[in-house]
């Protein structure tokens, strides 16, 4: 049986945790994925880490495919549009804690319609999926 990827939950979870916490959320971006909406002109080595805390952006919109929002560089609004799978962590910016998320396998179109999902290896030794914590 397949399943959704973990990725959109923990994305929505810690965002929430780290604004609850009154810190600023960053979101760090692989910009040469399809879909990728992004000031091109902000993009380092291919690259951009975004403040997605709620004083910086609007119209935020997390949903299992895409981050949705509005901000503003050097004071012209810009939509932004994120497939969750281009979205590689998640930390507080003020202390560095949250999550690196590791690239998964995915076999999808990539239409908005259809979800990413992550398929478990087949047969060979089991072993712990690992995270990452930024310190």
């Amino acid at each position: 049986m397949t399943m959704t990827s973990s990725r959109p939950y923990l994305l929505r979870a810690l965002h929430e945790w780290i604004v609850d916490n009154q810190l600023t959320p960053h979101l760090v971006v692989d910009a040469t994925l399809p879909g990728v909406l992004v000031p091109e002109q902000y993009v380092k080595d291919g690259k951009i880490v975004l403040n997605a805390s709620p004083d910086a952006i609007d119209d935020l919109t997390m949903t299992n495919q895409w981050v949705n929002f509005q901000a503003r560089f050097s004071g012209v609004l810009k939509q932004i549009r994120l497939p969750v799978m281009s979205i590689s962590a998640i930390y507080a910016a003020e202390n560095g804690r949250g999550m690196v998320f590791e690239n998964e396998p995915t076999d999808h179109d990539d239409s908005d319609e259809t979800p990413p999902y992550f398929e478990p290896p087949k047969g060979g030794k089991g072993g712990r999926p690992g995270l990452k914590v930024i310190k």
